[in-house]
């Protein structure tokens, strides 16, 4: 059973009253994901399901200094937040520095969400959640956060670069548990946040949202080094994306061309210039999210990358949430694997 905790209306309340009037009593309000306030445009909100244009009225300079006086001030990301919610606010700004447009997404806590992994969460192993912006790649480690902090009693410290992961406040959100936040002032100090993290407070785990530098990575690695369990997340269709991304490829081990003598390549069967992993991957299982209900998993990283860079389909599995809270797993297991 999921329990979606949302906090919608302290959203809602940001904005004048021709936006909050329909919002409200929406029939769809429970599938909000985002509400784009645009200066000399009209207001629209995007639902799961449609984007819909919520009032004809032009929204004008005056309102938006009405939504800037209910949120706290922007970072060097021009990202904001609400207090005591887990929702998000970008803005867009003119040449002359000022906010004419906000995109205010719908933050939410979801209780029984990785349910269907509940049983990798059990392996102390460091996970990558790889998925589209948007998908839902936050909701998920904030509740693998919940788990492994209260449930499963581990120490557990979250760098949180945006404060995405715990709200925007002091105190980090419920949705979290017990684990504890690491603010960091400057999203380019992150990798130095990682570290800081490690070195300063003893953690079991460390979770870290949107890996996006080499510094990160190589930071990320670190700490894998150390023995530390890390649960990240970072941008990406599938697999292969990382294999192909010269920035993130580190995560999975590096990739080096290597030469063959012809002795070699006739034993391999392969061509004399080939493609293999320099190093240990820094995550030992990745999760790919397809779509909310169904996620593709990766349960030994090095053995995928290795088998993709011959050319072959790894293995892995592909768990699908039902609507009864069950879940189906579905094993595609490499039959080259059974063939040696």
């Amino acid at each position: 059973m999921l329990i979606i905790n949302e906090d919608v209306a302290f959203l809602i309340d940001i904005f004048p009253y021709f936006v909050q009037k329909p919002l409200k009593n929406h029939p769809l309000l429970d599938e909000l994901i985002e509400i784009i306030f645009d200066i000399g445009k009209c207001p629209e909100v995007r639902f799961s399901s449609k984007i819909e244009v919520l009032s004809y009225r032009v929204i004008s300079k005056q309102d938006m200094n009405y939504c800037l006086t209910k949120i706290s001030n922007f970072n060097e990301k021009n990202r904001a937040g609400i207090k005591r919610t887990l929702h998000r606010i970008s803005c867009l700004r003119n040449r002359d520095d000022q906010i004419i447009g906000l995109t205010c997404r719908v933050g939410r806590s979801v209780i029984g969400l990785t349910n269907k992994i509940r049983d990798i969460l059990l392996l102390n192993r460091s996970i990558l959640i790889l998925g589209r912006p948007g998908v839902g790649k936050t909701t998920i480690i904030r509740e693998i956060a919940r788990i492994l902090s209260n449930e499963l009693e581990k120490r557990v410290v979250i760098v949180d670069t945006s404060n995405e992961i715990a709200g925007d406040n002091d105190v980090p959100h419920v949705a979290v548990g017990r684990a504890r936040r690491l603010q960091v002032k400057n999203s380019n100090l992150q990798h130095q946040s990682l570290i800081e993290a490690v070195e300063n407070h003893m953690p079991e785990v460390i979770i870290i949202d949107e890996i996006g530098t080499e510094i990160e990575a190589l930071s990320a690695r670190t700490i894998a080094e150390r023995g530390v369990q890390l649960i990240a997340t970072t941008h990406g269709n599938h697999l292969e994306n990382l294999i192909k991304n010269p920035i993130l490829m580190d995560l999975i081990g590096g990739i080096q061309s290597v030469t063959l003598s012809d002795q070699e390549a006739k034993n391999r069967h392969t061509k004399k210039s080939i493609l293999e992993r320099k190093f240990a991957a820094t995550f030992n299982i990745i999760i790919e999210i397809n779509n909310y209900n169904s996620w593709t998993i990766y349960e030994n990283v090095e053995e995928s990358v290795d088998f993709l860079l011959k050319g072959q389909e790894p293995n892995k599995q592909v768990r699908t949430m039902l609507s009864d809270g069950k879940y189906t797993i579905v094993s595609d297991y490499n039959l080259n694997r059974l063939k040696e």
